[in-house]
Parts: structure tokens; C-alpha cells; sequence
């Protein structure tokens, strides 16, 4: 019986555990999961695992944690088939990279080459795109600019959320690499150069830019048409992280979530300063 190819698996947060998640479902089961250590979170700063850990120690799958991958090149110079790369977190080396059989493959939630980078579903959701999907690719020592390997689209949907893209696109790229990988490592693949002319690039998003002035939020909620599709897709593009928010008599809101009914902004869940979250 062939026991798959032998591989690792590198990523971190809840996108890649989703990717890690389907392929044990579909009996892909890497050697190794290679994740960013272990981070204090929450007002208590608790240190807490990476998502992709626990599903690994679930699973009995080795877990690595550097700090540094410049101190990693001998735990993974293995004769490893070939590396999965979803949302790890870090700059791979390029001599890390190169170090399987048949190269490392990224696995990213957009179609590339437009919206490289580290905010892809939240970009496409605040620019009102009807469509977007996921890239399999060649990594090589620039961001989400090798060749590509294999893509396929996903309809976005007006009421999709960041995290309900994320769920969606996180287990339609892995099922496209289960499919996939066998003819990749069988040569049958033709790999295609990006147009790195047509390439959009996203950045980390701050906490100031998810902040939606008041009278704008007011202005959605009695159905201004350009300030209610505004501020819905902020809403839904920027939560849970960094979490969109406002400022209502002088104290933080956050708001949860929304919905757009009749044409106007209803809040159905909000958590005031100070407070637990809320329905309206």
C-alpha cells in the first residue's frame, strides 16, 4: 500500500487549521506541522497554542515551533516530498524552500496575482467583489509570486462575513491541493508565470481604519445608499480582527455584526465598552 507522499505542512492560524483539517479528512497526513510558537492573547495574556497545533496533537502529527526558521534548515532537510505552505506567518527562506523534492506550494485565498499579501479575504469583501478563490503556486523568495500550479473560483456572497469566506476558501483550496498534488508530483501539471504587471497587493489592517464615524454609522442605519453598503462591508470584512468599532458618546463600540434590510443598516450585535457583546 502507498503511504503518500511524506511532507510538511507550515501555517498557524484559524485559515491554515481549516486547510490542515481537510487534508485529514482526505487522508493527505503530513509528517510534521511547523507553526509559530505560542503567543500570550486576551487581556489576561494567557499563552496560548497556535489553532493548527491543537488539530495536530489531536491527530498525533509531530508539531516544530521556531522562533527563527535560519535554525530550522536541519529539521527540514529530510527528504521531505515536498512543503504545504497556508497562512504560516513568516518568510520562508529561499534555501528552505528548495528543500523538498518537488518544491514548496502555497496555498493562498485569492486568485493570484491579484491581492498578494497578508489580507486577501478582507480586501475583497471591502472592495464588493462578487468573486474571488484560491491559488496553488511554486513558492519562491518573493511574496506570493511564484508560478502557478492550479486555481479555482468561489462566488462571495452579500452577506458573507470575513470568517465564512475564510471557512470557504480554506476548504476549497484544499480540496483543489488533494486533487491536485498526485498529477503535480507526476509531472502532468503545466505551471504558468503570474502577470506580475496585473498584480494588487493587501497589507495588514489596522485597528484605526476598521473605526466607522458615528454619523456615517447613523447615516447607514436611516439608509443613505453609499454609507450603508460602506459601513456593512467594513462589518463584515474586519471582524473578528481587528474588529470594526466606533465611538458612540464618547465610549467604544464594536460592531459584531450587521445586516441590510429595506436598504438600511440594521445592527443585530454590538458590545459596548466595558461590556459582554449584545443583540440589538
Amino acid at each position: 500500500m502507498n503511504p503518500g507522499p511524506k511532507f510538511v505542512f507550515f501555517g498557524t492560524p484559524r485559515f491554515a487549521k481549516a486547510v490542515f483539517q481537510t487534508f485529514i479528512d482526505n487522508l493527505l497526513i503530513p509528517s510534521l506541522l511547523v507553526c509559530n510558537p505560542d503567543r500570550p492573547t486576551g487581556r489576561k495574556q494567557i499563552l496560548t497554542p497556535p489553532p493548527t497545533k491543537i488539530a495536530a496533537e489531536k491527530y498525533g502529527v509531530e508539531v516544530f515551533q521556531p522562533e527563527n526558521l535560519s535554525d530550522a534548515f536541519e529539521k527540514l532537510n529530510r527528504g521531505y516530498d515536498f512543503f504545504a505552505v497556508a497562512a504560516y506567518g513568516k518568510i520562508i527562506p529561499k534555501d528552505i524552500l528548495e528543500l523538498p523534492k518537488y518544491g514548496s506550494i502555497g496555498i493562498h485565498p485569492s486568485l493570484l496575482p491579484k491581492y498578494r499579501g497578508t489580507t486577501p479575504i478582507q480586501s475583497v469583501i471591502l472592495n464588493g467583489d462578487d468573486t474571488t478563490g484560491v491559488t496553488l503556486f511554486l513558492m519562491d523568495e518573493k511574496i506570493d509570486h511564484g508560478e502557478i500550479i492550479s486555481r479555482t473560483e468561489v462566488a462571495i456572497s452579500k452577506t458573507d462575513t470575513y470568517l465564512s469566506l475564510e471557512e470557504k476558501l480554506a476548504k476549497t483550496g484544499a480540496e483543489l491541493f488533494v486533487k491536485t498534488i498526485p498529477e503535480y508530483i507526476d509531472g502532468k501539471m503545466s505551471l504558468t508565470e503570474q502577470m506580475h504587471g496585473s498584480a494588487t497587493f493587501t497589507k495588514k489592517i489596522t485597528g484605526d481604519e476598521a473605526f466607522v464615524r458615528y454619523d456615517d454609522l447613523e447615516a447607514a442605519i436611516y439608509g443613505d445608499t453609499e454609507k450603508t453598503a460602506r459601513v456593512h462591508k467594513i462589518i463584515r470584512a474586519l471582524n473578528p480582527e481587528p474588529g470594526a468599532w466606533t465611538l458612540k458618546n464618547g465610549k467604544r463600540m464594536k460592531l459584531l455584526e450587521g445586516k441590510i434590510t429595506d436598504g438600511k443598516l440594521v445592527l443585530v450585535k454590538i458590545q459596548m465598552e466595558g461590556k459582554m457583546p449584545e443583540n440589538v
